[in-house]
């Protein structure tokens, strides 16, 4: 296995690549958990205005039964999505089928401009065809293992690796 990068400086490198790819119209949405964590901290250190959106997976998961509904956050996007720039922020890009399920769940809410993505770590691994307009880091891990973003009480990151069940 490769060493897990520190977050806190993938996290700055993920901040120059997000104000690298903002236009004066783009609205930064957060995929639950870890990608809302990141467009959080993201939204206050670019100084843009209003809230950031959130966006969940669950409702358009190919594995639903499997998986059900999960405790975290649902959806709220506090702008009209029509037409509208849409930065979308994750933790970490694997097979792309959440990705698969957040498009879904977006155009639920309208048909926007313009989607692009970017992550802290792009693991590859790709089942659907996905990529990451940024990624902070590029890290390869065996298949039984799974890679997530944490958030420590004092907002800062760490990455964490786990054994897949």
């Amino acid at each position: 296995m490769s060493a897990i990068p520190d977050a806190e400086a993938l996290y700055t490198g993920l901040l120059a690549g997000v104000r690298a790819l903002l236009r004066p119209e783009t609205k930064l949405v957060g995929i639950t958990s870890g990608g809302a964590w990141l467009v959080e901290r993201l939204q206050k250190d670019l100084g843009l205005p209003g809230a950031p959106g959130v966006i969940s997976s669950a409702m358009h998961r190919d594995d639903f039964a499997r998986r059900g509904l999960s405790a975290s956050a649902q959806t709220s996007l506090p702008f009209d999505v029509n037409g509208t720039d849409v930065l979308l922020l994750d933790d970490v890009l694997y097979t792309g089928r959440t990705i698969r399920a957040v498009l879904n769940e977006l155009f639920d809410f309208g048909r926007p401009a313009c989607v692009r993505l970017a992550v802290l770590v792009d693991r590859g691994g790709r089942e659907l065809p996905v990529a990451a307009d940024f990624a902070a880091a590029r890290l390869t891990l065996p298949d039984t293992q799974l890679l997530a973003l944490a958030r420590a009480n004092d907002g800062a990151f760490s990455l964490k690796v786990e054994e897949s069940k």
